[in-house]
């Protein structure tokens, strides 16, 4: 198994790290020459999802990995990569990859400022550790889109078929429970 961790802006460091502690091989994808190497996932992280969608799309990556997804690629979305990977953003007229079927808010907690930090529930696991960044959350969502997490009854954690998208930031904190369940899904 290798991971592929999209590595044009925001974290991806630190999601790589986490993969390191779960012994997962993992790489990082800055063009198109890199998706030529065999993955089995694919991590989006958070960052800002503008400079992103625009990267994406002048490195000719988006096509490419949305086909990816679209053929069953496991891939986890955190914070901006929730925000690439919704099929609507609320107040935009377009969207990125456009696979995940679910409407978002972006930065739907404000500013920096508005950042924190909570413990909750996330799928039926225990509570986990959350740090949200100016995070969107799920406003809607699709038909058999599981809802795998909420916090104050905004919907934070999502799952729908091969597609894992969260608002917080699973790779800022020493728990390695999202990331462990996402190797899960990989098999």
């Amino acid at each position: 198994m290798q991971i592929a961790v999209l590595a044009l802006q925001g974290a991806f460091l630190e999601h790589r790290q986490k993969l390191d502690k779960l012994k997962i091989p993992n790489f990082e994808i800055r063009n198109s020459d890199d998706i030529n190497q065999p993955f089995d996932g694919l991590i989006l992280p958070g960052g800002e999802s503008t400079v992103q969608g625009k990267l994406l799309r002048e490195l000719n990556l988006l096509e490419p990995l949305r086909e990816r997804i679209n053929a069953g690629l496991p891939v986890l979305g955190t914070c901006a990569g929730l925000i690439l990977l919704a099929e609507q953003i609320e107040n935009e007229p377009a969207s990125h990859f456009s696979t995940l079927p679910v409407t978002v808010s972006r930065n739907a907690y404000g500013r920096q400022l508005g950042s924190f930090y909570t413990e909750d529930r996330f799928a039926s696991l225990d509570k986990i550790p959350m740090t949200f960044i100016r995070a969107p959350y799920v406003t809607k969502v699709g038909q058999d889109v599981s809802i795998l997490a909420k916090v104050d009854d905004r919907i934070v954690g999502v799952q729908w078929k091969n597609q894992l998208g969260i608002s917080f930031h699973p790779e800022l904190t020493d728990d390695l429970t999202v990331h462990g369940y996402f190797v899960s899904m990989i098999g």
